[in-house]
């Protein structure tokens, strides 16, 4: 594998390089307005016009919480950017966010003017994989975003589910669970994506995968139905397994016939001679067979010298 995806494995700290010494002192002082003429142009910490800087059209990052936002400009407002975004020179100017579009947003909420930033030289496709990873890394993504990034991450950059697993610090059947959650229907992938239902009701809806052309159907409805009456994820599975049955058609096995008379006549009579529990199964009018049953050896041996004298 690559060196540049060794690195990725890193985090944060492999974009950035040996600024990371002076990342408080930027920090520190985020609003503070350095002439960007005076530092390079194309790598390196420095700090930024917010409005140079531009969101990624690649970014797998697509909801953010309205209330958490504020909350992160409450604090950014009070102590600033603690940690620089990650940012590459725009092929249209400016900037474009490699990680960091969340603080981004915060910061022109809490009225700042100019942000810290490391700047990488990535290109347009190397940057949505080091803000994938990153945002993997940061548990930052709804679970259809990770699912969707992983989705592509193998498509477009040659992972395996086993070392995107490695690369991300997942186990393999983490990944392999969270690329099912693409085979869920629009109407549900928009309630996990808005936090009403959770990855592990979202897994339950899977189940109904066999359902045939009424699964999509099925799962937005029983969806819709967990929401509405805050089922728990149990619950979810359980109704998962009642629609299935029923779907199946298995019908419940037939009661067996009751004996004839002379059937268990011939049980009784069979089981004194024998010394043993015998049983008559009558699969059709004069056909059938004996069952002997015994406890021992010593009982067999008394059965077989009945049987064979």
């Amino acid at each position: 594998m690559s060196t540049k995806r060794q690195a990725l494995g890193r985090g944060l700290a492999a974009l950035i390089p040996a600024a990371a010494a002076r990342e408080e002192r930027v920090a520190a002082e985020p609003t503070a307005t350095t002439p960007t003429a005076a530092l390079p142009a194309r790598e390196g910490l420095r700090t930024v016009g917010i409005e140079e800087i531009h969101p990624a059209p690649q970014q797998p990052r697509k909801a953010f919480d309205d209330q958490r936002l504020e909350e992160l400009a409450a604090s950014i407002r009070a102590q600033g950017v603690i940690q620089p975004l990650i940012v590459r020179v725009a092929e249209r100017g400016g900037y474009e966010i490699i990680a960091g579009e969340r603080r981004w947003r915060a910061a022109q909420r809490a009225g700042l003017h100019a942000v810290p930033v490391v700047i990488r030289d990535a290109t347009a496709d190397a940057t949505f994989e080091l803000a994938m990873v990153e945002n993997l890394q940061r548990e930052d993504l709804n679970p259809i975003e990770e699912a969707e990034g992983f989705d592509r991450l193998i498509r477009e950059f040659g992972y395996t589910q086993e070392s995107l697993a490695a690369r991300v610090g997942k186990d393999r059947t983490t990944v392999t669970n969270s690329l099912r959650l693409l085979k869920l229907p629009p109407g549900v992938r928009s309630l996990v994506i808005a936090g009403r239902l959770s990855m592990g009701h979202a897994r339950a809806l899977l189940g109904l995968e066999s359902m045939g052309p009424s699964a999509a159907e099925d799962m937005e409805r029983l969806g819709r139905l967990a929401v509405s009456r805050e089922l728990s994820v149990r619950q979810v599975e359980q109704i998962v397994r009642q629609e299935r049955e029923r779907a199946s058609g298995a019908a419940p096995a037939p009661a067996a016939p009751a004996k004839t008379a002379s059937a268990r006549d011939l049980e009784t009579r069979l089981s004194r001679s024998l010394g043993a529990r015998v049983r008559v199964v009558e699969s059709a009018p004069g056909r059938g067979r004996l069952d002997i049953h015994y406890a021992t050896l010593d009982q067999l041996d008394g059965i077989l010298a009945r049987l064979l004298p």
